[in-house]
C-alpha cells in the first residue's frame, strides 16, 4: 500500500526538519537505492579484471544476499507458508528470469563493455515493454510513449557508435540487449502477481531460487565457473578480494533491495521506479570513480537520449494513472518496482 502522502506537512527546506522531511518522503531513500544499486557494476568488474568469471560474481551475489535477506523474509512471513505456495510459479519466474538470467546477462556484458553502455542497454527494458505490448494488442500507444520510444531507439543507435574509431563489441551489445530482455520480462512478472507476496519474501526468494539455479548449472557444466583471491583496484586503492565482494552483496544487493522496497512503500511503485532512473547516472559516476570508466561524448549523448525516451514513457505512464482517459500501453506495469530488479 502506497504512503506517499504522508510526507504532507513535513518542514519546508531550509528549515531544521527539511532533512528528515526528504528522508521521511522516501524521496532521499530512492536516491540512496539507486546510488548502491550503481555500485554493481564497478564491483563486479573489479572482480572480473582478476579472473573471476560472470557466472561466479553472480553466484556468489545471490548466494551471500539470499542467506542475509532469508532472516527478514521469515519474520515477514510470520508464519503464513501458504503465501509461497500460492506464489511459488511467480518466485521460481523471478529468480530464474528477473534475477539468475539478468544479472548472467548483465555481469556479462559488463565484461565485455563499459559499465554505463551495459546499463544503459538493460535500461531499454520498457521500450522492449512498449513495442511489446504494442504487437500483441495492436494498439497504438499515447503520443508521448511513442515520442520516449523514438527517443531511446535514436539513443540506442549513438551508444552503438557504429561509426565510431571505437568498434563496438557486438556480444557485448547482445549480452545487454538480452538482460534488457530478461528485465522487460522481470517487470510483467512482478506486475501480475506481487500484490499478494510481501516484496522483502518475493526478493528472497528470487535471491534463493537464482542461487540454486546457478549452482546447478555450474554443476553439470553448463556454466563456466572460475573464482581468483588476487587483489583488486578500486579507484586509487588496491584491496583484498573480498572488500569487492562483499561490497557487491551488502551495499549493491542486500542495501539495494531493503531501500529500495521502504522507497516504494513511501513513494509509491510508479514514482520509485521513475526515480530509480538515476541508477544510470549513479552507475557511470561509480564507474568514472573506481574503474576510470567514461563513456565517450557519442555515447554519452546517445545515453542522455536512451534515459530522456525512458522518463517520457514513465511520464506517460504517470499522467494516465492521475486519471487521464483510456489506459495507455505500459498499464501492465502499475505495480512493477514494489521490488527492485537487481542489474
Amino acid at each position: 500500500m502506497d504512503s506517499g502522502t504522508q510526507s504532507a506537512g513535513k518542514p519546508d527546506a531550509g528549515k531544521p526538519g527539511a532533512a528528515t522531511g526528504f528522508l521521511a518522503s522516501g524521496l532521499g531513500v530512492a536516491l540512496f537505492s539507486s546510488a548502491v544499486f550503481g555500485l554493481s557494476g564497478s564491483f563486479a568488474k573489479a572482480l572480473l579484471e582478476t579472473g573471476w568469471t560472470p557466472g561466479a560474481a553472480v553466484t556468489a551475489r545471490l548466494t551471500g544476499a539470499a542467506l542475509i535477506l532469508a532472516v527478514p523474509a521469515i519474520v515477514a512471513l510470520r508464519g503464513r507458508w501458504h503465501q509461497l505456495r500460492d506464489n511459488w510459479l511467480t518466485i521460481m519466474l523471478f529468480g530464474f528470469i528477473g534475477v539468475a538470467a539478468c544479472q548472467l546477462f548483465y555481469f556479462n556484458a559488463v565484461s565485455r563493455l563499459s559499465v554505463g553502455v551495459a546499463l544503459l542497454l538493460e535500461y531499454l527494458a520498457p521500450v522492449i515493454i512498449v513495442l511489446w505490448l504494442w504487437a500483441a494488442s495492436r494498439r497504438r500507444p499515447r503520443p508521448l510513449t511513442i515520442a520516449g520510444t523514438l527517443l531511446s531507439l535514436g539513443g540506442l543507435v549513438l551508444v552503438l557508435d557504429l561509426t565510431g574509431a571505437v568498434k563496438i563489441d557486438v556480444i557485448g551489445v547482445l549480452w545487454g540487449i538480452a538482460a534488457a530482455v530478461c528485465l522487460a520480462i522481470y517487470f510483467f512478472i512482478t506486475a501480475k502477481e506481487n500484490d499478494t507476496l510481501p516484496p522483502i519474501v518475493l526478493a528472497s526468494g528470487g535471491l534463493m531460487v537464482g542461487a540454486v539455479t546457478m549452482w546447478l548449472a555450474a554443476a553439470t557444466g553448463l556454466l563456466p565457473m572460475a573464482f581468483s583471491t588476487s587483489d583488486t583496484r578500486l579507484g586509487p586503492w588496491v584491496t583484498p578480494w573480498w572488500v569487492a565482494l562483499g561490497g557487491l552483496i551488502v551495499l549493491a544487493t542486500v542495501l539495494a533491495y531493503v531501500s529500495g522496497i521502504v522507497a516504494a512503500r513511501a513513494l509509491g511503485s510508479k514514482v520509485a521506479s521513475f526515480v530509480s532512473l538515476t541508477e544510470v547516472l549513479f552507475a557511470v559516476i561509480w564507474a568514472w570513480l573506481l574503474l576510470g570508466e567514461l563513456p565517450g561524448p557519442i555515447q554519452l549523448t546517445g545515453g542522455l537520449l536512451i534515459v530522456g525516451g525512458v522518463v517520457l514513457v514513465r511520464l506517460d505512464e504517470l499522467r494516465t494513472s492521475s486519471g487521464a482517459g483510456g489506459a495507455a500501453v505500459p498499464a501492465a506495469l502499475d505495480h512493477a518496482n514494489d521490488v527492485e530488479p537487481v542489474p
